[in-house]
Formats: structure tokens, sequence, C-alpha cells
């Protein structure tokens, strides 16, 4: 019973953070409605998208103790080194990303601010590194938890992740015009340019 509950909360919170997600990056049509507030609730809605991410990895994290009843799906069928090895490969390149986007972005990784101004340091070089980054972490939760159920799950985050970065862009560009497709074509979408 356990196990089916745990799968609900994962995939609500996961459609919860998608859509409070998509809710803080849809500025440009709030701005007109609310004016300068658009940007507190943007604010608010990224950090609500925020827990429903954690919610989700902490969903990740009960299924290895509480896996679906279908025996094929709670342990790959090699050891368990060989899937820490696979998530070990990955953990590098996902928390660089992830944490050297946060560290470059500053309070831009929650607070949404009116001005743009394209990031130093790897947005030079990339738009979404936290995006890439946190889309690699699924995949490393799911081998070091040694399970091929949380492995296919993660392939969900792939479409979310690219929709809600879309949707971040297409903001940005009805926002500052120009100055972000200038920005955008110099710059590589989930990888370094």
């Amino acid at each position: 019973m356990i196990s089916w509950i745990n799968i609900g909360v994962l995939v609500t919170s996961t459609a919860l953070f998608t859509c409070f997600y998509l809710a803080s990056v849809r500025i440009a049509k709030l701005e007109k409605k609310i004016g300068d507030r658009a940007y507190k609730r943007a604010t608010l809605n990224r950090i609500i998208s925020a827990l429903f991410m954690t919610l989700a990895a902490a969903c990740y994290v009960c299924y290895f103790f509480f896996p679906l009843p279908v025996p094929v799906l709670n342990r790959f069928p090699w050891p368990w080194w060989i899937s820490a090895a696979a998530g070990g490969l990955l953990v590098i390149p996902a928390f660089y990303l992830w944490f050297k986007g946060m560290a470059d972005a500053g309070k831009g990784t929650m607070v949404v601010t009116k001005e743009f101004k394209p990031y130093a340091g790897i947005y030079k070089r990339i738009r979404h590194p936290q995006a890439a980054g946190e889309l690699l972490v699924w995949w490393v939760m799911a081998f070091f938890l040694h399970s091929p159920f949380l492995a296919l799950y993660s392939i969900i985050w792939i479409p979310l992740f690219i929709w809600v970065c879309l949707a971040e862009e297409a903001d940005l560009i009805k926002r500052y015009g120009k100055a972000y497709t200038e920005y955008a074509k110099n710059t590589g979408f989930f990888t370094l340019k």
C-alpha cells in the first residue's frame, strides 16, 4: 500500500512541480495584468515548484524502501556497484552544472526579477545549466538507488525540463526581445557552446 501511495505522490509532485515552474516563467502576460507584482508571484511559484521537486526526490528515496510489488522493477539484475559506478559517472557533470549555475545566477536562481542581464560564468556558454544538471540528478538517484523503475521514470523529466525551459525562453523573448535572442544565439541550450 505504501508503495502505491508513494508512486501517487511522486506523479502528483512531478505534475505540480511542472505547473508551478511554468507559472514562474510566464511573466510577460501576468505583468500586463498585475504589473510589477507579477515578479513576486513568479518568485513564490518558483519556490513552490522547488518544494514539489524536493518532494519528488524524497519519493525516489522512499521507493528504495517501498518498491512496487513487481519484482522486475525492484532492482537492476547486476550488482549494486555497477549502478553506483554509472551514477558516479553522472554525478560530477550533474552537480557541476547545477551548482555552478546556482552560484553564477546568485539570487536569480529563486528570485524572479524584471531586469535582464545574462549572468556571468557558465551562463556565457549555456542558457540552462541548472536544468541540465537537475535533469541528470534524477538518473544519479535512480542508479545509486539501483532501481530500473526510477531510471525509467526519470525519462519523464526530459520533456518536462525542455518544456519549462522553452516556456521560459519564450517569455524572455517577449520581455527582452533582441537582447535575449542575441544571447541565445551565442549559448547552448543544455550543453556548453
